[in-house]
């Protein structure tokens, strides 16, 4: 990519390689984002077939399949190269053309692809049986001998995964389950969700421990704001009580005057 943005004037240069950065950047966590960095690229080097790339790979990315074949189509044309011809078949897929997918699958460009290329190619034609319904022939064009190595390669997992996936698709669990768990073994970085999906056929029930915190953590407020609310009654008397300290007090007082008029009465009766 270096190489072709040198054709570009420096400036020029530098703000298309910006964009394409920021393409790089967020086309997995973000792909809307990366689509709008890619549009800003292509109108300053729509000539670069980098940039047509990477354009066709943000839109693929926002399921924008139409936009993303024309733009492969293009770097395609520029560069003579075929590596982008899986992913081409697979936007077929997206525009809900299978069949257009299979024919590609077929194709003399297929034999040209690196092994990578090959598997990505069985994988979209594989998708493309089980978008026609064809359950089975999805399972047996997943059969190759990438998928039987022990070897785990940048594809294993994917591979391993999908036909795992086509496997439970068709009820064939206790196989679906062999090949979920062979899946966790070569995802080191936890590209699929095999772990998940292992457990879920184990019959493992995850808990959110967010959810549980939350959950504590409302309890206890519900429970300190029944203290504060029991404290508080403690601390102002109700009105009955209230009445019955102050009917209390009158009582005592008048039996203390009571017994003082008597003293008087006797000390005037010794006068």
């Amino acid at each position: 990519m270096r190489q072709e943005l040198q054709s570009l004037p420096k400036t020029l240069a530098d703000d298309v390689a910006r964009n394409l950065v920021m393409v790089a950047r967020l086309i997995d966590e973000d792909p809307e984002a990366a689509y709008g960095y890619s549009r800003v690229a292509l109108r300053l080097a729509s000539r670069v077939a980098a940039v047509r790339e990477a354009a066709g790979f943000a839109a693929y990315a926002s399921q924008k399949y139409s936009e993303a074949l024309a733009e492969f189509r293009a770097a395609r044309r520029m560069t003579g190269n075929v590596d982008l011809w899986p992913v081409m078949a697979d936007c077929e897929r997206g525009l809900g053309r299978p069949e257009k997918a299979l024919d590609m699958a077929g194709a003399p460009e297929v034999h040209k692809l690196d092994k990578a290329g090959q598997v990505e190619m069985r994988l979209v034609a594989a998708g493309a049986r089980r978008d026609m319904g064809q359950l089975e022939a999805a399972i047996v064009t997943l059969q190759s001998p990438e998928l039987a190595s022990n070897s785990v390669q940048p594809w294993t997992a994917r591979l391993r995964y999908a036909y795992a996936d086509a496997l439970l698709a068709v009820g064939r669990e206790a196989e679906a389950r062999e090949w979920f768990a062979k899946t966790v073994e070569a995802d080191r970085d936890g590209s699929t969700d095999a772990s998940d999906r292992l457990a879920e056929l184990d019959g493992v029930e995850f808990t959110d421990a967010l959810d549980e915190s939350a959950d504590s953590g409302e309890a206890a407020e519900t429970e300190k704001s029944a203290e504060s609310a029991e404290s508080a009654d403690g601390g102002v008397p109700s009105r009955e009580a209230r009445a019955e300290s102050a009917g209390d007090g009158t009582s005592d007082t008048a039996e203390k005057a009571g017994k003082a008029e008597k003293e008087e009465d006797e000390a005037d009766d010794e006068d």
